[in-house]
């Protein structure tokens, strides 16, 4: 009876280490590969999509912005980053990244809503309707429109907030609030289509607009004690305890809470 002589341990050692050096080289051979696959050029991405509804901006503008920012190919691109890199161009509120196989990058574009402009001239910026500041051209005469806000840094929501509440008040005028700042001591003053100034004075949104509110409703009256028209109003204060001043062209008033109302030339 033949029998089988034990390998010994050495020749098995040996056997062992030639086949894990032989699946170590494997795996080696294909890790380069599907890294030189991944870095093919073949695979780098050759064309840009870009979708949404695009007012200021154009898939070339787009691209021609982003392009030397991105990193990568079809494969390793970082969509998050990608998405961030898109979003810092003017104009671009909101991109939503993916890929689309073999080679093509798909974008979609949500632009800003511009809704006023920011700041002191020369230095504006815009707003969007959530108050929030973004890049884009102030200047741009299709936004003479909006608009302008003014206030200590960090308070653009505040004060977007305030020119909507008072906005309405002042449409009853016929005379539109076209500008609204507040101090940094929180003191307001609107502008009016007509360039007539109004110092408001201190107060939160339902105080001030309950102060607007009673100035435009007595306002006709006061002017026309004096034959005179609303349009007419240059400027009204009405910081004054119980009343507010107004000035008419050729006309200075001083508007008691009774309805008194006493000339100061």
């Amino acid at each position: 009876m033949e029998q089988t002589m034990p390998v010994p341990f050495d020749v098995k050692l040996m056997n062992m280490l030639a086949t894990a050096l032989f699946l170590g080289c494997g795996a080696l051979l294909v890790l380069a590969g599907v890294r030189w696959a991944i870095h093919h050029p073949a695979l780098s991405i050759a064309r840009i999509v870009v979708q949404g509804e695009l007012e200021h901006n154009s898939a070339v503008s787009l691209q021609a912005n982003v392009m030397p920012s991105l990193k990568g190919n079809f494969f390793t691109m970082d969509l998050d980053e990608t998405r961030r890199i898109f979003e810092q161009a003017p104009w671009v509120r909101q991109a939503r990244i993916k890929r689309e196989f073999p080679s093509t990058l798909a974008v979609t574009i949500t632009e800003q809503d511009a809704t006023a402009i920011w700041g002191a001239e020369g230095e504006s910026r815009l707003l969007n309707s959530e108050g929030q500041m973004f890049e884009g051209d102030s200047a741009d005469p299709d936004l003479l429109h909006l608009p302008h806000l003014s206030g200590p840094a960090g308070r653009s929501q505040e004060v977007l907030a305030m020119f909507r509440a008072l906005a309405p008040v002042y449409a009853k005028l016929d005379n539109a609030l076209v500008a609204l700042a507040e101090s940094n001591s929180g003191s307001w003053k609107a502008t009016l289509q007509s360039g007539a100034v109004i110092e408001m004075g201190q107060g939160q949104e339902e105080a001030l607009s309950e102060r607007v509110r009673k100035f435009v409703e007595s306002l006709p009256e006061v002017t026309g004690t004096y034959r005179r028209s609303v349009a007419s109003l240059t400027s009204a204060d009405l910081r004054h305890a119980g009343g507010y001043a107004v000035r008419m062209q050729g006309v200075t008033t001083g508007t008691s809470a009774s309805g008194r109302a006493a000339v100061k030339k």
